[in-house]
């Protein structure tokens, strides 16, 4: 059974920055691309960044580029979201998960509770 944990969310300024963390199991970590995700109210879920098995591909949507880092440690199981110049736009339940076709950004089945990021003055 595949587990994701995702932790790090909360409220902050616009301009602010959080880090957000996800812990996995059940799966061979290392072999699998990971990705984060979010969704808004009212708004489908989004792609926001993905990084290869060995963390050597990176890949952003371009809402982030420039201000959101994704990196992993294969060794603890967790991959993280550094998000730095964050914008109310930015408002979102966040999502890690992995992904069975790196073309295709086509993500596993396995979906955690997600963690809360909320972005305002």
């Amino acid at each position: 059974q595949v587990q994701l944990v995702e932790s790090g969310g909360g409220l902050v300024q616009p301009g602010g920055s959080l880090r957000l963390s996800c812990a996995a199991s059940g799966l061979t970590f290392s072999t699998y691309a990971m990705s984060w995700y979010r969704q808004a109210p009212g708004k489908e879920r989004e792609l926001v960044a993905a990084i290869s098995g060995p963390g050597i591909r990176i890949s952003y949507a371009a809402s982030v580029k420039g201000r959101f880092t994704i990196s992993r440690d294969n060794a603890k199981k967790t991959v993280y979201l550094t998000m730095n110049s964050l914008k109310p736009e930015d408002t979102a339940v966040y999502y890690c998960n992995a992904l069975s076709d790196w073309d295709r950004r086509t993500p596993l089945d396995y979906w955690g509770q997600g963690t809360q990021v909320t972005v305002s003055s």
